[in-house]
């Protein structure tokens, strides 16, 4: 059985690390390196750190910082935001992210997945997809949750994976930041449409919360940030819990 992992998330905006709820009101949680070493040593499996202002203000990833957290890390580090082109990966890439999260700009583009995943590997790719309850189902949305697409986030999972994703991130809008589970349903509906691992998004408040959606979800991984920033629970001690309920994790 593959262990799950778990994802500290550095929301980072003006060089600091951020959090809201909803993608709205968002608060300083601190400095981006020093959290970023935090849980490096807490033992997290992978880090996460998105530009969640890039993309709306139209500018590139912010890889002087990239390379700062990357230097503090010996796990995987994904990085996102304002990620335009191949050009920009590739920056990215030598900057020490091990993979990219594109989003915005897979949505205006989708055979910059294919572009990527053929240039630099599938195993570096990552699509974001940010997705709000929607009728029956789920809607994308783009540039910081702001944008509709029109696009259906289960049926865009399985396009993304078509044209090489080795990854996916979903977050679920409507429970980002509010601390109250992830959306279950929309972590399994793309969980068990595409064969690539699933990253859980949006939700996390207590340990259970990641028991459920990597379990009843099926997603591969789970990624948190109030969680952590807050102080409330540590990577290890969310792991020893997890492992204690049966879910295979790194201890």
């Amino acid at each position: 059985m593959l262990a799950k992992r778990i994802l500290p998330c550095l929301d980072v905006a003006a060089g600091r690390v951020v959090k809201g709820r909803r993608f709205q009101s968002l608060r300083d949680q601190g400095d981006p390196v020093l959290l970023a070493r935090r849980y490096a040593d807490e033992g997290a499996d992978e880090l996460v750190f998105l530009d969640i202002e890039a993309s709306l203000q139209g500018r590139g990833t912010m890889v002087d910082l990239v390379s700062r957290v990357a230097r503090e890390l010996f796990i995987p580090l994904t990085v996102g935001g304002g990620i335009r082109s191949e050009s920009d990966i590739r920056l990215l890439l030598r900057a020490g992210a091990d993979k990219v999260a594109i989003q915005s700009a897979a949505v205006g583009d989708p055979e910059l997945v294919q572009l990527a995943a053929t240039s630099f590997g599938s195993q570096c790719v990552v699509v974001a997809i940010d997705a709000r309850r929607h009728q029956q189902g789920w809607e994308v949305f783009t540039h910081g949750a702001r944008r509709p697409t029109g696009l259906d986030a289960v049926s865009w999972a399985h396009e993304v994976e078509r044209r090489g994703a080795g990854e996916l991130l979903v977050t679920s809008i409507d429970q980002d930041g509010v601390r109250g589970g992830y959306d279950v349903e929309l972590t399994r509906a793309i969980s068990d449409t595409v064969q690539i691992p699933v990253i859980a998004s949006g939700g996390a408040g207590t340990p259970d919360d990641l028991l459920e959606v990597l379990t009843v979800g099926h997603a591969d991984a789970a990624l948190a940030a109030s969680i952590f920033h807050s102080g409330d629970w540590t990577v290890a001690a969310v792991k020893e819990r997890l492992h204690a309920q049966g879910v295979a994790v790194r201890l």
